[in-house]
């Protein structure tokens, strides 16, 4: 069984917003407010992000840490956890609807609850619940042939 997944929300993310905010109370994620560290170490964890070998069966028994904030934000939070390996994603569709006022967001965005659902995906972990309170869902799955 895999470590829980660790998602480090950027304290300027809105929770109302936040696609992942419905995972909270789940035994499988924990909640960090950035730039603060939990008690969890990260030893045996692979930070989903861009610019990596792709996530994959190798990665099944590894934890995964997820940084949760807007393209900006993340990019600045990627320097506090270096030391954690890069995984990507292939290509997936996002069904998130956005608009940027400050710039666009890169290729193959999503939405940090897509990601989470197309990397557990990859690793054979279950999606089950993961989508349920995801307003965009059934876009999401049909736009990826997952429905």
């Amino acid at each position: 069984m895999a470590p829980p997944t660790i998602i480090v929300v950027h304290p300027r993310e809105r929770r109302s917003k936040c696609s992942v905010e419905p995972l909270r109370g789940r035994d499988d994620f924990i909640f960090w407010t950035f730039p603060d560290r939990g008690e969890q170490s990260l030893e045996g964890y692979v930070r989903l992000g861009m610019g990596g070998p792709l996530i994959g069966e190798d990665d099944a028994s590894r934890g995964l840490l997820v940084l949760d904030g807007t393209w900006k934000l993340a990019d600045r939070m990627e320097a506090a956890y270096a030391e954690v390996p890069v995984r990507s994603l292939p290509a997936v569709r996002t069904a998130y609807p956005r608009v940027s006022k400050f710039g666009s967001d890169p290729a193959g965005g999503l939405a940090t609850i897509e990601a989470i659902f197309a990397a557990y995906r990859r690793l054979g972990r279950s999606t089950a619940g993961l989508l349920d309170d995801y307003y965009w869902a059934d876009a999401f799955l049909t736009a990826n042939e997952w429905a």
